[in-house]
């Protein structure tokens, strides 16, 4: 599983609206499921941590001098172990430290991390927490349900939804699925495969943008972009586009979907950000701006 599919199975990305004969009444319903995702005791707004493990013992808990520090009057001091050694992390909870996996309390055992089949998935109380793998490194993400971020979430503010930012672009196709270092706010790369590019007018010029497919099961394209409203209306480190895979080498891209990457809501996600080849030199004034209350 790719950085990309992760991010996707924790509901990140919206799914791609079909357009239907009102376009209001889609742009409207696009947001709205935006809004519920982000909003959710899953979503975004509830991360607050992110702690990288060490080889070897790392404790958790509401000590602050843990290696995985809890958020304090939520966990015991010390509610456990975690344990790194020959790429696997192995969990220890501390007897009577409330710390539960699918019901049942924990004990000890190895836990499968975000690139695994299944994601295991610890709770104690308003928390949950999880491995996750970047790479060759191992972190934790932790998740409160009632992080006052997610309690207190009015919306986001958008461009007023314009029909002509949904606009059709020509598919044109590589020979074969052509191979793609997309950075990250960590530093690294995750290595994608891009079909094609996307070639489109705005205002008369023609701009270009390559996409990436992230699940070959369930294809889609997603754009990664920057554009000249980005660190200005918009959220620096650009935003994030899906469409429908071409049909008779069109594409359309709904611009008014564009939208926030998890960095744009918690210092504690490990985001993607656009390869310089996706810079639109023009002003796309369309879709999410930036997060009033975002990092």
């Amino acid at each position: 599983m790719t950085l990309p599919m992760l991010l996707a199975a924790l509901t990140l990305f919206p799914a791609v609206a079909a357009p239907t004969d009102d376009f209001q009444q889609t742009e409207d319903a696009w947001r709205q499921k935006r809004h519920e995702r982000l909003a959710s005791a899953s979503g975004w707004l509830t991360l607050v941590g992110l702690s990288w493990l060490e080889p070897g013992e790392n404790a958790f808990g509401s000590d602050p001098a843990s290696a995985v520090p809890l958020p304090a009057g939520k966990a015991p001091k010390r509610a456990g172990v975690l344990t790194l050694a020959n790429g696997e992390v192995r969990v220890k909870a501390a007897a009577d430290s409330g710390v539960m996996l699918d019901g049942k309390p924990v004990g000890e055992r190895v836990l499968g991390d975000d690139m695994a089949e299944k994601t295991d998935v610890l709770q104690l109380g308003d928390l949950s927490f999880y491995v996750i793998r970047r790479g060759d490194r191992y972190g934790v993400r932790v998740k409160d349900a009632n992080n006052p971020l997610r309690t207190g979430f009015k919306g986001i503010e958008y461009f007023p939804a314009d029909p002509r930012w949904r606009i059709e672009g020509t598919f044109d196709p590589y020979e074969a699925p052509r191979k793609v270092e997309i950075p990250t706010v960590l530093g690294t790369s995750e290595t994608m495969e891009a079909p094609g590019a996307v070639t489109f007018t705005i205002d008369g010029k023609k701009y270009t943008l390559e996409p990436v497919v992230e699940d070959p099961n369930a294809p889609s394209l997603w754009f990664i972009f920057k554009d000249a409203t980005s660190a200005k209306e918009t959220y620096g480190a650009g935003r994030f586009l899906y469409a429908e895979m071409p049909k008779d080498g069109k594409v359309v891209l709904d611009f008014n979907q564009a939208y926030n990457p998890p960095c744009a809501f918690t210092p504690y996600a490990t985001c993607p950000l656009p390869p310089k080849s996706n810079w639109l030199p023009v002003r796309v004034e369309a879709g999410e701006k930036n997060f009033a209350r975002g990092h």
